[in-house]
């Protein structure tokens, strides 16, 4: 397989997309990983196994609708295997793995029939205390941004998942790109002052235009460099109940049709406004675990 991935919305030719079968019980507050999801476990709103095959399994006929080579992992029994964008990433023709979370190893074994279809020496492990999940990083031609959060209690954080180490060995990995950190704002017990990773704040879309909350940029000038780069015009914001239900956390399978939650009614009229087709399904129950349809994705191949 040669892996191509240089921006976020070129027509996408292959994809890993997280699957929800025996997912596992409801986790304890003790094992969940952010805020939100410890919300639907105290309130007992915890999505149900079910609901969550049937989201993601529409996300599936989606892209079959548009041809796309879709991979699954492998089922591990009692286990959550929904957000493939936190395990690896793919820039150009190399395969990143992600420094993640240590429980949560095993998801990137489940990948084994995508990893034994790339060349060995594309796939890359970076340093051990380079911490860093995909739904930081994207790719975008020449630059590459990077969700980071620079405070010195990065380690209080179960929420900050990507370090400024990491952001360094990425800049070394690829010298021709300039590598573009945002300090996000973490909270491990309020979802709605949490940007879990930078997905969950800002995402490309179309030709030029760009999803973004600003709240969830610790540092002001960061998100005025983005609103620059891409043109007041051509920014749409969010407020902070649309952050919550992940707004922003929209999936490209082109420059001309996105998957979005059905739900996202004025985010979804906006983008029909900018001429992008909108594929709507289901998502709010994979949404209780502060993620979406972008962090149920790995992509593969675009063009």
């Amino acid at each position: 397989m040669k892996l191509h991935i240089i921006n976020e919305t070129s027509r996408l030719r292959a994809v890993v997309l997280g699957t929800a079968k025996s997912n596992g019980p409801a986790p304890s507050l003790e094992e969940a990983y952010d805020p939100k999801s410890k919300e639907h476990i105290l309130a007992g709103t915890y999505p149900k196994e079910e609901d969550m095959v049937e989201e993601i399994e529409a996300v599936a006929a989606v892209f079959e609708k548009y041809d796309v080579k879709v991979f699954r992992p492998k089922i591990i029994p009692d286990y959550n295997q929904i957000f493939t964008r936190d395990i690896a990433f793919v820039i150009e023709d190399k395969f990143i793995k992600s420094n993640i979370l240590p429980d949560r190893e095993k998801e990137i074994e489940a990948i084994d029939e995508v990893l034994k279809q790339i060349n060995p020496e594309k796939i890359i492990k970076l340093p051990e205390e380079a911490h860093i999940e995909g739904g930081d990083v994207m790719p975008m031609g020449d630059h590459i941004f990077v969700g980071t959060y620079k405070g010195k209690d990065y380690k209080n954080f179960i929420t900050a998942r990507t370090n400024i180490q990491a952001v360094d060995a990425l800049q070394q990995l690829f010298p021709d790109k300039k590598v573009v950190s945002f300090n996000l704002k973490k909270s491990n017990t309020i979802a709605r002052d949490n940007a879990l990773h930078l997905d969950c704040c800002f995402q490309p879309v179309g030709k030029n235009k760009a999803i973004i909350y600003k709240e969830g940029f610790l540092n002001p000038e960061e998100y005025d460099w983005l609103v620059k780069f891409f043109g007041r015009a051509n920014i749409y914001e969010i407020t902070r109940d649309e952050m919550y239900d992940m707004n922003s956390n929209i999936f490209s399978i082109s420059e001309e049709v996105v998957i979005s939650e059905r739900n996202f009614t004025r985010l979804n009229a906006w983008l029909r406004e900018q001429g992008i087709k909108v594929e709507e399904v289901p998502y709010a129950e994979i949404s209780k675990q502060e993620g979406l349809l972008r962090c149920s994705t790995l992509p593969l191949i675009r063009d």
